[in-house]
C-alpha cells in the first residue's frame, strides 16, 4: 500500500497544531489543570450526544459484521464514559511532569548545567475502535504539554467527532488553544500523517498487529507501541489452586478483548489434573473455549491446540492451555511465544517466584495477581496513551512520564572552551541539589 503525500490542507493543519504545541509547552501547570477540568465538564454536558453517536456507530458496525472483540472495545455506554471523564479529572490532579530538574551541576565558577523535562511536542496517535482511548490520549497529551493529532477507526467515526467537539468546547473555556487537539477523519489523512516527519515527533499506534507493523514499516517518525499482547499465566506446583483459579478466570474473562488478558495458561504437571478438574467447569460456565495440548486433552479439555495457537492473540473468550514439567520449561515457552507484554506466575515458593520475576523479559512481570492490572489507570498514571513492549523507555503503560523528554540548559558568564582546552582552567563537575 502506498503512503500518499500529505495534502496542503493537512500540512496547514499540522502547522497549526505545531504552533499550538509551542505555546502549550510554555503554559503553566495551573493553565493545563484548568483546561482538563473544563474538558471534563464539557464531556459531562455532552454525555447524551456522545452516547447517542456511539449507539449509531455500534448499529452500523454490527450491520457491517465487526467482530465481537472490536464491538466490545467500540461500545461507550454512560458508565464507561463516566469512568473516562473521571480519568480526565485524575490526570489533572497528577503532578506536573514539565520542568522537573533531573541534573544540576556546576562545571566551573559561574557555569551551571541543568537538565529539565520538556514536552515532546506533537504526538500522532492512530487507534482502532476505542473512543474512550481518545479521551485518555487527549488528556495525557495536554497535561504533559503536548499537542496531538488523532485518527480513530472509521467504526467509531461519529463517537470520536462528538468527543472532539466536546473537547473543543472545553478548551474554548480555557486559556489553551483548541488547535492543540486535531482529529483526522479519513483514511488518506491517517496514511499521510506518517509522512509528517519534522512536524510530528512521535507516532503511537493502538490496534491490531497488522496496523502496528504497517506504521512501523512506513514512517520515519519514531513509533511507540506493541504489536501483540500474548500474555501468559503460569501456575506452579507450589500454587494455592483456589487462588490460582480466581486469578486465571479474572485474567481471561474480566475483559477478554484487552491486550493484557491472558491467551495462554501454563500448568505445572504436578497440579494440572487437580487444577483442571476445578477449572474446566468454571471456564465452561464463563463461555471460554479451551484449547489444550495432548496432556490437557487427556485431562478433560476437548479441543486440541495447534502449534499456531501458542502465538495467537485471540482477544476473545478462547484460551490455550499447556502442561509443562518445570519452571524452566515455562520460561522457555514464554520466551519463544510471548510478546513481552505482561506475564504472571502463581506460586507460594519464593525461590521459584524470584526466578520467574527476574527471568521473564516483559514490560510487566507479576506474582500472584491478574495480568489485567497492567494498565496506566490501575498503576496510578491517571490513564495511558498505550503500552510499549520495547526495551528502551518508556516501557509498559505509558502515562505522563512517557510523554516528556529533557533538554540541557547551560548558563555561564562569558565562559569559553579555549580556557579549559589550554589548561588555564579545569572543570569542577560539582553536583548541586536538584
Amino acid at each position: 500500500m502506498n503512503v500518499p503525500e500529505p495534502s496542503t490542507e493537512l500540512v496547514q493543519r499540522a502547522i497549526s497544531v505545531r504552533r499550538a504545541a509551542t505555546y502549550l509547552g510554555q503554559s503553566t501547570d495551573i493553565q493545563r489543570k484548568e483546561a482538563l477540568g473544563a474538558i471534563a465538564d464539557a464531556l459531562s454536558l455532552c454525555r447524551k450526544e456522545i452516547v447517542s453517536a456511539n449507539q449509531q456507530d455500534l448499529k452500523r458496525s454490527i450491520e457491517n459484521g465487526l467482530s465481537e472483540s472490536l464491538l466490545s472495545r467500540l461500545k461507550l455506554n454512560e458508565n464507561k464514559l463516566d469512568a473516562a471523564i473521571e480519568g480526565v479529572r485524575k490526570v489533572a490532579c497528577l503532578p506536573d511532569p514539565i520542568g522537573i530538574r533531573q541534573l544540576h551541576r556546576q562545571l566551573d565558577e559561574g557555569l551551571y548545567l541543568e537538565r529539565l523535562t520538556v514536552p515532546l511536542g506533537v504526538i500522532g496517535v492512530i487507534f482502532e475502535a476505542r473512543p474512550d482511548a481518545l479521551i485518555q490520549i487527549a488528556s495525557l497529551a495536554l497535561r504533559s504539554g503536548n499537542a496531538a493529532i488523532l485518527k480513530g477507526g472509521s467504526e467509531a467515526k461519529l463517537t470520536n467527532e462528538a468527543i472532539v467537539k466536546a473537547i473543543d468546547h472545553g478548551l474554548g473555556n480555557s486559556s489553551i488553544n483548541s488547535d492543540a487537539i486535531c482529529l483526522l477523519t479519513t483514511r488518506r489523512e491517517s496514511l499521510s500523517l506518517l509522512r509528517l516527519d519534522g512536524m510530528v515527533d512521535l507516532i503511537i499506534p493502538r490496534g491490531s498487529n497488522d496496523l502496528v507493523r504497517f506504521i512501523q514499516d512506513n514512517t520515519r517518525i519514531p513509533v511507540l507501541g506493541h504489536a501483540d499482547g500474548i500474555c501468559h499465566l503460569y501456575i506452579d506446583s507450589a500454587a494455592d489452586l483456589d487462588k490460582a483459579l480466581r486469578i486465571a478466570i479474572d485474567s481471561k474473562c474480566q475483559y477478554p478483548a484487552a491486550c493484557n488478558a491472558i491467551e495462554t495458561l501454563l500448568l505445572h504437571k504436578d497440579i494440572a489434573p487437580s487444577f483442571l478438574d476445578k477449572a474446566i467447569p468454571f471456564f465452561n460456565e464463563s463461555g471460554v473455549k479451551l484449547l489444550g495440548d495432548q496432556v490437557c486433552n487427556s485431562l478433560g479439555i476437548e479441543n486440541k491446540a495447534e502449534e499456531s495457537d501458542w502465538s495467537t492473540e485471540y482477544l476473545d473468550l478462547v484460551l490455550s492451555v499447556k502442561v509443562v514439567s518445570s519452571i524452566d520449561q515455562a520460561l522457555d515457552h514464554i520466551s519463544r511465544h510471548g510478546s513481552r507484554h505482561t506475564d504472571s506466575i502463581v506460586t507460594n515458593d519464593p525461590k521459584t517466584a524470584n526466578k520467574f520475576l527476574h527471568s521473564v523479559d516483559s514490560s510487566g512481570v507479576f506474582l500472584n495477581c491478574s495480568t489485567r492490572f497492567a494498565d496506566g489507570f490501575r498503576y496510578g498514571f491517571g490513564a495511558e496513551v498505550g503500552i510499549s513492549t520495547q526495551t528502551l523507555p518508556p516501557r509498559g503503560p505509558v502515562g505522563l512520564e512517557g510523554l516528556v523528554t529533557y533538554r540541557y540548559f547551560l548558563k555561564g558568564d562569558g565562559h569559553v572552551v579555549s580556557e579549559f582546552a589550554s589548561g588555564a582552567k579545569s572543570f569542577s563537575h560539582k553536583d548541586l541539589g536538584l
